[in-house]
């Protein structure tokens, strides 16, 4: 097989890649940034933001940087240190004089503040005096042929303006604007190496397969802080109900956890992450036709630890033995998640029949793209169906590793108090169910999971991480106003329920809340009814004696519908009063179109009360945003 040349090292044609991901999008385009610039003969240092000093940055004298907008315009976790570092106030305007950038952004159009983090980033490197190599990028997930389509213009941009910056060493030449590589395979990024020994089982740690039996129902007796352990704690479920009606066509379920005795601990508005179980059908399928031995053991290591974002993110297991069938249902996505175009130009050159062959080429081409986009993202076919479409392909665990898209966690809003539940963690899940434009049904791969598992068919442990949301519960003492239509009333649950469990001790005082929630039907998938009517009753939080209130609208029990935006115009007057006493608004879920319906009405509410003109309360909105009393957050 054909090697590309590889660039002569020196500090000029050094190109650092950093890369701030919430789903791997942002890897992905990071690490073929990287392949790209091997093939233009440059040395490519491709690195999460998290595993990257910042104070470094001054020394480099090209950067890419790579990062998606998640939420309402938040950076992604691994980007949060090295944001905040630089937003230093110490680091003058003249910090990054030496270094010349580009920034090209991961976003979705339908949400209000679209690539956000892309352009602050952006916009803070040319205050800190960076030099831009070229205008930001940005990927836009609601283009018909996703975020690539303006990502390939502007990388090929990219490596022209780079041209000028770094000369081509003398004896080599850059491939032409028609020449897409395919020629050529570079070694993979990762070495595995397997053993066949029976002592490799004595090395491998139970702990580190999260779907192992746990023995011991004394479980978790290792202590953790609040935040994001190094290891899950393994917790027990107690119950797994429906809330919406049986008939009704989205089944919302209520999910309860029993924390052991782990010390784990969280406060409303926190997140709590999980890593789902594969479908072991699916995972014995992809096994089978990848020729692989499910009960091999293997060490998995970086072979270029300069270019590898493979083993630097540290999710696959290195150097300790581990079980293959472990390492593909704990680590690759292999039924779920669509893949990337790069696994099809990696499996034209495994492909045993020509014309497998030809049409994967095709599929990895710019002239392809938009079939490829057809075939594999608008159906979301999965990587074992691509597979199964490719018969003749035969990837080695290497390749596999390099492109099958990783099993990403979950997040779930948390739903319940510590306060009530000293033990427990609560959340609310939606199961997720589509067809796609073949009218092919897809379920969504946690989600069913989750609903599939029953507490009364034996003991059930669930690997979850505890991580801090973008909402924070104030004092007691603040008002508050809620909008959570559908699913996004859960981490508002868990708001009112810690608020009466404060007010039933008696000792603190407890300001009132508004909340308006939102459903179809009130005899379908009216959620968590019972709670929330109890908490509007006598002196609760809810109640309007006190000055609080519980507001639902019915978007289907009438003939014009109506929905939460409706009922916040309706309460004005109440709305008006909570924030001139000093009260917050959260909102939270679907991120389309509501939380920019919600913030309109809130607009118009005040311009009526206030009796000023809508620009005006339209600017009053954002300053409660600027300072912490109007936060939104939202999910797709």
């Amino acid at each position: 097989m054909e090697k590309t040349q590889q660039p002569e090292k020196n500090k000029n044609n050094k190109l650092v890649i950093l890369y701030a991901t919430q789903t791997g999008n942002a890897q992905d385009v990071a690490e073929r940034m990287g392949r790209e610039a091997r093939r233009h003969h440059l040395q490519p240092l491709v690195v999460s933001m998290h595993a990257y000093n910042p104070s470094s940055l001054p020394g480099e004298q090209y950067v890419l940087f790579v990062v998606s907008t998640t939420g309402q315009g938040d950076p992604p976790d691994s980007m949060r240190g090295f944001w905040k570092f630089l937003l230093r106030k110490s680091l003058g305007h003249q910090w990054l004089a030496g270094t010349q950038f580009a920034v090209f952004g991961l976003g979705d159009s339908g949400y209000q503040k679209y690539n956000v983090v892309a352009k602050k980033l952006d916009r803070r490197l040319l205050d800190l005096g960076g030099k831009p190599l070229l205008v930001k990028g940005l990927g836009d997930d609601q283009h018909p042929f996703g975020f690539e389509a303006g990502l390939d213009p502007w990388l090929a941009s990219l490596w022209v303006t780079l041209r000028e910056q770094i000369p081509l060493p003398v004896g080599l030449q850059d491939p032409t604007p028609g020449d897409t590589g395919l020629g050529f395979l570079p070694p993979p990024p990762v070495s595995i190496t397997e053993f066949y020994l029976l002592r490799a089982r004595a090395m491998v740690d139970a702990a580190s397969n999260p779907f192992a039996e746990v023995a011991t129902s004394d479980h978790n007796n290792n202590s953790l802080q609040h935040g994001a352990p190094s290891m899950p704690v393994f917790a027990q479920l107690l119950k797994n109900q429906r809330l919406t009606k049986d008939d009704h066509d989205q089944d919302v379920r209520h999910i309860e956890l029993d924390l052991g005795n782990s010390g784990a601990q969280y406060v409303p508005g926190d997140i709590l992450t999980l890593l789902p179980r594969q479908n072991p059908t699916s995972v014995e399928k992809f096994l089978k036709h990848c020729g692989l031995d499910p009960d091999a053991y293997v060490t998995v290591e970086a072979a270029d630890c300069a270019t590898s974002a493979a083993d630097e993110k540290g999710d696959v297991p290195k150097r300790q033995p581990i079980l293959v069938k472990t390492l593909v249902e704990a680590v690759m996505d292999v039924d779920s998640a669509s893949p990337r175009r790069y696994l099809f130009e990696v499996m034209s050159h495994f492909a045993g029949a020509e014309h497998e062959r030809e049409r994967l080429v095709y599929f990895a081409t710019p002239e392809g793209r938009d079939d490829l986009y057809r075939y594999n993202q608008r159906e979301r076919r999965t990587v074992l169906e691509v597979l199964n479409d490719f018969p003749s392909v035969q990837l080695p665990l290497e390749w596999l590793l390099q492109t099958v898209p990783r099993l990403q966690p979950r997040s779930f809003s948390i739903a319940s108090s510590q306060k009530a539940h000293p033990n427990e963690a609560h959340i609310t899940v939606a199961v997720v169910k589509w067809a796609t434009p073949f009218k092919r049904e897809r379920h969504g791969l946690c989600s069913s999971w989750l609903a599939s598992l029953n507490p009364n068919q034996g003991k059930i442990f669930v690997p979850i991480w505890f991580t801090s949301g973008a909402i924070k519960l104030p004092p007691p003492s603040v008002p508050l106003i809620l909008v959570g239509p559908g699913t996004g009333c859960a981490p508002f649950h868990a708001f009112v329920e810690e608020r009466v469990a404060i007010l039933s001790r008696g000792d603190t005082v407890v300001a009132p809340v508004l909340f308006f929630f939102g459903c179809r039907k009130q005899a379908k998938d009216f959620l968590y009814e019972e709670d929330w009517l109890a908490w509007s009753t006598g002196k609760n939080v809810l109640s309007n004696n006190v000055g609080g209130g519980f507001f639902v609208a019915f978007s289907r029990d009438q003939s014009e519908k109506v929905y939460v935006q409706h009922k916040i115009c309706e309460q004005g007057e109440n709305v008006w009063q909570i924030l001139q006493s000093g009260g917050a608004v959260y909102v939270a879920g679907s991120a389309t179109k509501m939380p920019s319906d919600v913030m309109s009405a809130f607009e118009r509410a005040i311009a009526k009360e206030a009796g000023w003109p809508i620009k005006t309360a339209s600017q009053y909105v954002k300053e409660l945003e600027q300072k912490g009393r109007y936060t939104v957050e939202a999910w797709s």
